[in-house]
């Protein structure tokens, strides 16, 4: 099926997946979801492809959510199996052979920061920031982001992040590794390409053990904090909380929340 706005390019051992909405900050809706997850299975099962590089279009690397779209389906799946259906295709990041370098400009927000925190390697543009305002919201992140941050920040940057949902630039980024590289925007999509090119000349099996030996610190924390969050998302979707929250909006008034 595929979609236009989510595309794979391969040249030589190199892939580049690329947020091709740039009108919309390259903000993801369910289409462009089954269409990153469509590529992340083809790459799966590619054994020519020795590096992937994901990029996005235009100002940003992608904004998260398109809220527009929010409710403009018919919902054949409950949220609860919509967020099954995104974990099994976003954790397929951990079964492709080749390692995933992210090049981030602009924003990356939400579930896209997250998604990017799952993959190997993160470059940031000068000027680029990030941020989780899902709290704000009256939800939680819920793929995978929050472990990971945790892993590189440690709980207390974490948490600001999260309960905040204040922007993190890219200078701090770098500072506490959430991105190992910061460049000037005109030589990110170059940087990466070169970063790839050089992974991708190395011998295939040394590096598959080499992310073997990281998976094995890192993927069973993830994996666990991602069953968390599928229950605590389903817990606070229906909670009494986020329907006040809702509800105050609508009627322009303070909300009384009751912790339940």
């Amino acid at each position: 099926m595929g979609d236009e706005r989510v595309r794979l390019d391969v040249d030589g051992p190199v892939a580049t997946i690329t947020n091709d909405h740039p009108g919309r900050h390259n903000a993801f809706d369910d289409a462009m979801d089954l269409a990153l997850f469509e590529i992340l299975g083809e790459l799966k099962a590619r054994r020519d492809v020795r590096a992937v590089i994901w990029r996005g279009e235009g100002r940003s690397f992608s904004s998260g959510r398109d809220v527009g779209s929010i409710g403009g389906g018919r919902a054949e799946l409950t949220h609860h199996e919509l967020m099954k259906r995104g974990h099994r295709g976003i954790q397929q990041l951990f079964e492709l052979e080749a390692p995933v370098i992210v090049a981030m400009q602009g924003w990356s927000i939400g579930a896209s920061f997250q998604r990017a925190l799952l993959c190997d390697i993160r470059v940031a543009a000068q000027g680029a920031r990030m941020m989780l305002p899902e709290v704000g919201h009256g939800v939680i992140p819920d793929t995978g982001g929050v472990g990971r941050l945790f892993q590189m920040c440690g709980h207390g940057v974490a948490a600001d992040l999260v309960l905040t949902g204040r922007p993190m630039d890219a200078d701090e980024a770098l500072a506490h590794g959430v991105v190992s590289r910061v460049v000037p925007a005109e030589e990110l999509d170059a940087t990466v390409r070169e970063m790839a090119e050089k992974i991708a000349a190395a011998p295939k099996v040394t590096v598959n053990m080499a992310r073997r030996v990281l998976a094995g610190l890192a993927e069973p924390e993830i994996r666990a904090s991602m069953a968390d969050e599928l229950i605590g998302q389903t817990f606070v979707s229906d909670s009494h909380d986020l329907a006040e929250m809702r509800r105050a909006k609508a009627e322009d008034r303070a909300p009384n929340y009751t912790g339940s």
